[in-house]
C-alpha cells in the first residue's frame, strides 16, 4: 500500500478527474481511499461499478454527506507520505525532462528505486 501500482501522465492542465476510470481499469480493490476533491457523482459511480467501496469524505458544500469509514480514510496519508518520497528525487520534483516520454521514465525509475529501499 505504500508503493505505486500503476500511473498516467498527463498534461498539466489535464484534470485529475478524468483519469479515475483508466486507471482503475483492469484492477480488483475492497475500497478506494480519496481526498474531498473526488467526492463527484460520476467518480463514486465509476469506483462503485468496479465492485470497490469508496471511502471519500463529503466536500463542506454538500448538503447530504455521504458516510465515510474515517478509521480506514487515516490510511491515506501514505499516499502523501508516497508523494513526499518521489519528490526527494530532484529531477520528478522538478520535472527537469520537458518530454512526457522521459519524464515519465524518471517516474518509474524513482518508483522502482523506492520499491527497493
Amino acid at each position: 500500500m505504500d508503493n505505486p501500482l500503476r500511473f498516467i501522465l498527463t498534461p498539466e492542465q489535464a484534470s485529475d478527474y478524468t483519469q479515475v476510470e483508466p486507471l482503475l481499469a483492469g484492477w480488483s480493490a475492497h475500497y478506494v481511499i480519496a481526498d474531498r476533491g473526488y467526492d463527484r457523482h460520476a467518480i463514486v459511480e465509476v469506483i462503485e461499478r468496479s465492485g470497490a467501496t469508496t471511502v471519500i469524505p463529503s466536500r463542506a458544500c454538500v448538503n447530504k454527506p455521504c458516510e465515510t469509514d474515517f478509521a480506514l480514510y487515516t490510511e491515506r496519508y501514505r499516499v502523501e507520505c508516497f508523494f513526499n518520497r518521489l519528490k526527494h528525487y530532484r529531477a520528478v520534483a522538478t520535472r527537469y525532462a520537458k518530454r512526457a516520454r522521459n519524464f515519465a521514465s524518471l517516474v518509474y525509475l524513482a518508483a522502482a528505486m523506492l520499491w527497493i529501499k
